[in-house]
């Protein structure tokens, strides 16, 4: 399966794949200071032409320098901490308060942390729906690297089973789920909505089996995108017991898309056949004329 440098990277260096997709919360932060310094190149300490340079005495600068920049990074380690404190315990609050500032103040009022600590996300709404989608991702993974058996079913019932169990997650703020989904369709939160949801896709593909490197890989998961999108808008106004119709119409879903996958498979093959006798008939065709 296709994955990005910096996927293959992490994942070999930390043997999994936990808190690969999560959202950095230095986004969450507009102070400069919270963001590590950057490592210098390599060849700034060439000294230039008619450049003096000078020395800090006793490396006292230096020291200092270490110790403001441990400083800020420790602040703002914590800081960022103390941000997603906030935004966990704002979710108990959405389902009467909604995706909203409100439910942001009572969650840092909870954990006991000044409510003026709101005015730090930029994106207050979009931040707390954004947490809430990389949490859900995390769960998920954890699930499927905790041994669940998969392997026992086909495919087609691994691919139910999981967007199943991701699609619960939700159940609690199914009332408010239409705001969030009017949040992440917002130009500004669409292009971390959709790189969430890719995520998201891209997860359960790997973990029901899928080893496809081939033009599939796209078409696999947009379809797949497409069936979760449109079973998470029908299970909003589902109002049968656990949601039995939802989960129903999401089997159904995918079984049309492996039937439309057998289908067109088989009229490539139908295709390749039918070009495959056409050019022998052509080929014989000119020998004959060539030969008469």
């Amino acid at each position: 399966m296709i994955r990005s440098a910096a996927y293959r990277f992490i994942q070999h260096s930390t043997g999994s794949r936990r808190g690969l997709y999560l959202t950095p919360f230095l986004r969450l932060s507009t102070d400069a200071s919270t963001i590590p310094p950057s490592p210098q190149n390599p060849f700034s300490h060439q000294q230039q032409p008619n450049q003096e340079t000078t020395t800090p005495k006793g490396g006292e600068d230096d020291g200092a320098t270490h110790k403001e920049r441990s400083y800020r990074t420790k602040v703002g380690s914590s800081y960022e901490d103390e941000q997603a404190r906030v935004l966990r315990a704002a979710l108990s609050h959405v389902p009467r308060l909604g995706w909203s500032d409100s439910a942001l103040i009572s969650g840092a009022r909870d954990i006991g942390v000044s409510p003026s600590i709101v005015g730090s996300f930029p994106r207050k709404e979009a931040a707390l729906v954004e947490f809430f989608m990389d949490d859900c991702l995390q769960k998920l993974i954890d699930r499927i690297d905790s041994g669940e058996v998969f392997n026992e079913l086909i495919l087609s019932d691994r691919l139910v089973k999981l967007i199943r169990i991701r699609l619960e997650m939700q159940v609690p703020y199914i009332s408010k789920w239409p705001q969030a989904l009017s949040i992440q369709a917002q130009p500004m939160n669409l292009p971390t909505s959709l790189k969430q949801r890719t995520a998201l896709v891209d997860e359960i593909w790997h973990a029901a089996g899928d080893k496809g490197s081939d033009i599939d890989w796209y078409v696999k998961r947009t379809v797949l995108g497409g069936i979760y999108s449109t079973s998470e808008v029908y299970m909003i106004t589902d109002d049968s017991p656990e949601y039995q119709s939802t989960w129903n119409f999401l089997e159904h879903r995918i079984k049309d898309a492996f039937e439309l996958q057998k289908s067109v498979q088989e009229a490539a093959y139908l295709a390749e056949a039918i070009g495959t006798s056409m050019g022998s008939s052509i080929q014989g065709f000119m020998k004959k004329v060539f030969q008469g």
